[in-house]
């Protein structure tokens, strides 16, 4: 029997199979012939069968019918991921299940401010919301965000996808609370990670000439005076390749909402301004804030925070004088999405803080940083880490946007607007939209041999995430009893800094003094759990000379240390 014979024979019985899967009046039911295309021809690959597939499928058609004509409204941010959410899957959540959905795309900072509006209010505005896991420390000490884990015991335990598989989730333990509780839902992740140009740095002409200059091999630093050394090494003594300038450094500085987020993302921890301590660091975080027993009780070294300590200092100093001295000209006017093309024209050397986020954007064929066979010219690499930086302390920050459902919302369309979520995520679909967006956040996906064949097309994010960085890597924390609220003194009080208005050690001054006036102020409220208790103010040096952050100054330089790549990416094993 020929090949040919013998793959249309096993079509069939698949075929047949999957039709004998479900019972006589689901044979003919257009939402089940819907499913049926939708899996054929979009859902592939998957880590299911089409048999298993299917009989996901079928739950959905069965789960949903209470529903069938509702209107639901979510948002979420303008990434590859949610739009394809928004222009694929929500019509093939419609065409299966008779619930049509309007998911609205907009900015990061546009989505907190919704679901602010929505608590604020009381108004249902939306039906639920994809945003940052950064929100954690906001949600589970309010009393306005849904906790899944009661939901899905109790009001929405009918709507509830029995092969969800929460353990199958990489980023839970990112959603949850310090009660134990799930308070979102994964739906897409990705980590900021060094990003470099793997060509330039194994020609023998440069590496020779770098050994020559700075007494250690061209490779992945390891630290931040590696990565210094060869930022200058590219902008200063190579300066121009195949005729064209070429930068040691990318990075943005424009006053824009963006740049706090460059900056609370764990740009401090990188330097090693916290604690040890896995996802954020006890008792101090990345944002230089103390807990104690759940209360936030300053951010200011005088009241046992780090937000204006030395290792804080040195980080805001060391982005800036990269800025000024390595990176475009044009870096101090871009934004996040503006610097983000930059690296795709082929004139970066390095980037020591880039989102994975863009990897499918710098992965197309036509771009001057990709081989004609489709692999990248670049590599992901570990992000180099700061002199006050210590083995045990988070290495990164890793951003997960999930689903999140408000009390304020009907029951109905709660329940509703939870199918949705479930379904955008289910693993019928989930490695599919993987490979769209490349935010993976199934362990099955990432593990899958469809991963395992694009690895070489993605410049090291399998890597990442079939590696332990996927844990130490994370968003922001438990300590942030009010995101919303303190994300945006980051830009504000940064932008002072770069703009000159302040010298650095004055501009986190104000910082941590801003914090801290916001901490006492939501503290005052009497519904939050965990709420801050501001420790007294005392002599800065009472809390620099006791154990951990806050950190006394080191005056001491770093010296550089560079690994190969094979070497670095171990360090994530």
């Amino acid at each position: 029997m020929s090949d040919i014979r013998q793959n249309k024979l096993f079509t069939l019985l698949l075929l047949c199979i999957v039709w004998l899967s479900f019972d006589a009046h689901a044979l003919f039911d257009p939402k089940m012939k819907a499913a049926e295309y939708w899996v054929t021809n979009e859902f592939q690959p998957s880590t299911l069968t089409q048999v298993e597939q299917m009989q996901e499928m079928s739950w959905f058609v069965e789960a949903s019918k209470p529903y069938f004509g509702l209107q639901i409204r979510v948002v979420s941010e303008r990434i590859a991921t949610h739009g394809y959410e928004a222009s694929v899957l929500a019509k093939a959540f419609f065409e299966i299940t008779g619930i049509h959905v309007v998911h609205e795309l907009t900015g990061e900072d546009d989505v907190i401010n919704k679901l602010s509006a929505q608590i604020f209010t009381q108004q249902n505005l939306y039906d639920a919301y994809i945003n940052d896991s950064d929100l954690i420390g906001t949600h589970f000490r309010s009393n306005a965000v849904l906790p899944l884990s009661d939901f899905m015991k109790q009001e929405g335990e009918a709507v509830t996808l029995p092969t969800l598989d929460l353990q199958d989730f990489i980023g839970l333990k990112f959603t949850t609370g310090p009660d134990g509780k799930l308070y979102q839902l994964p739906d897409q992740q990705f980590a900021n990670l060094y990003w470099y140009r793997h060509d330039w740095f194994n020609r023998e002409d440069f590496k020779q000439r770098f050994r020559l200059r700075y007494g250690y091999e061209l490779g992945v630093p390891q630290n931040w005076q590696a990565y210094e050394d060869i930022a200058e090494f590219f902008s200063d003594d190579v300066k121009e390749i195949d005729g064209s300038r070429v930068y040691g450094h990318m990075d943005y500085a424009k006053t824009d909402p963006s740049l706090g987020w460059r900056m609370s993302d764990a740009w401090l921890s990188m330097a090693g301004v916290g604690d040890k301590g896995l996802p954020n660091g006890l008792p101090v975080d990345e944002w230089g804030i103390r807990v104690e027993q759940c209360r936030p009780v300053g951010a200011s070294v005088e009241r046992g925070g780090a937000l204006n300590g030395p290792a804080s200092v040195y980080a805001v100093d060391k982005f800036i004088y990269w800025l000024n001295r390595f990176a475009p000209e044009e870096s101090i006017e871009l934004n996040f999405t503006q610097a983000g093309e930059w690296p795709g024209k082929g004139l970066i050397a390095q980037q020591i803080f880039w989102y994975t986020a863009f990897v499918a954007d710098l992965t197309k064929p036509d771009l001057p940083v990709m081989n004609s066979d489709g692999t990248p010219k670049w590599r992901v690499a570990p992000s180099p880490v700061g002199k006050y930086w210590q083995d045990g302390m988070k290495s990164g920050y890793q951003d997960t946007g999930a689903w999140t459902l408000l009390k304020n919302t009907p029951l109905e369309r709660q329940q509703a607007a939870w199918l949705y979520a479930q379904f955008v995520v289910s693993k019928t679909v989930s490695l599919k939209k993987t490979l769209v967006g490349l935010t993976p956040i199934r362990l099955s996906d990432i593990e899958s041999d469809v991963m395992t064949q694009r690895a070489p097309y993605l410049g090291g994010l399998v890597e990442f995430y079939r590696s332990r960085g996927r844990d130490v890597w994370t968003p922001t924390g438990t300590n942030v009893p009010d995101y919303p609220g303190l994300a945006n003194y980051w830009w504000h009080y940064i932008s002072q800094i770069i703009e000159g208005k302040v010298t650095v050690q004055k501009g986190m001054d104000n910082f941590a003094v801003a914090v801290d006036k916001r901490l006492k102020l939501i503290g005052a409220r009497a519904d939050m759990k965990c709420a801050p208790k501001l420790n007294p103010v005392s002599k800065r040096e009472v809390w620099l000379n006791a154990p951990g952050a806050p950190k006394r100054e080191i005056s001491a330089s770093q010296v550089g240390k560079t690994l190969s790549y094979e070497e670095a990416i171990n360090v994530w094993k």
